[in-house]
């Protein structure tokens, strides 16, 4: 069995046109020696990007029915970032496959992080024009495997009141935080909340949005930058 085969299978995919899994393992710099060998993966990548991110979108949307596109846009981003698909990257074994110049292996390319993004992304892209959308949002996503658990880190990373309460509650207690509503207007099926949060009795941050829950995160928001800067502890 050769390289390329073996890694097919790592990746859960086989290429018909083998000739797309070649190109989206091309860096660039590979036809600085070997002019003849192109194009590179730089196309690739660009829409491979896209490709991952509508496979996460789509896959986010259905696990988290009640988030708001705030949260569910950060939830991707935490997903998309760079050091997350690097990681992925190596996982598959796709830096054993990499074509590099050798100034690249000479600099620990195989092992640089925006390299093993960009190349992830093309290799996303070379599934999704060898395949379709369908088949390649599903080995994206068995790439990724188990999204819920990484779900739990994310959203309580970018859970604004979770993190007010976690800076507050051990310097002042657990009674310290309040949040109310100061205005609250329109019909049922478009409401308006305006919100404060109150630490001790003071006020330290205002928020607005169509849900009680987004004005009270956009106040929480205003405050830990307000308590960062103030904090007694």
């Amino acid at each position: 069995m050769s390289d390329l085969e073996q890694f097919q299978k790592s990746i859960g995919y086989q290429f018909r046109n083998q000739e797309l899994l070649r190109r989206s393992l091309t860096h660039p710099s590979y036809l600085q020696v070997h002019p003849d060998k192109g194009p590179h993966n730089q196309r690739l990548e660009f829409l491979g990007d896209a490709v991952i991110s509508l496979a996460l979108a789509e896959k986010l949307f259905h696990l988290l029915p009640e988030e708001r596109e705030g949260p569910l846009s950060r939830c991707r981003s935490g997903l998309v970032k760079g050091e997350k698909l690097a990681e992925l990257a190596l996982e598959l074994g796709l830096d054993q496959h990499l074509r590099l110049s050798p100034g690249e292996e000479q600099n620990n390319g195989r092992r640089r992080p925006s390299i093993l993004e960009d190349s992830l992304e093309a290799l996303a892209g070379a599934i999704f024009l060898d395949s379709g959308m369908a088949t390649a949002k599903e080995v994206i996503l068995n790439w990724y495997g188990q999204i819920e658990p990484l779900l739990e880190d994310l959203l309580q990373k970018y859970n604004p009141k979770g993190q007010l309460q976690e800076a507050v509650q051990p310097v002042l207690g657990n009674l310290a935080l309040d949040y109310k509503v100061i205005k609250e207007s329109g019909p049922g099926h478009k409401k308006y909340f305006k919100v404060i949060v109150l630490i001790e009795g003071k006020e330290m941050g205002q928020g607005e949005g169509a849900s009680k829950k987004e004005a009270e995160e956009m106040a929480a928001t205003a405050a830990l930058r307000r308590w960062k800067k103030s904090s007694p502890g």
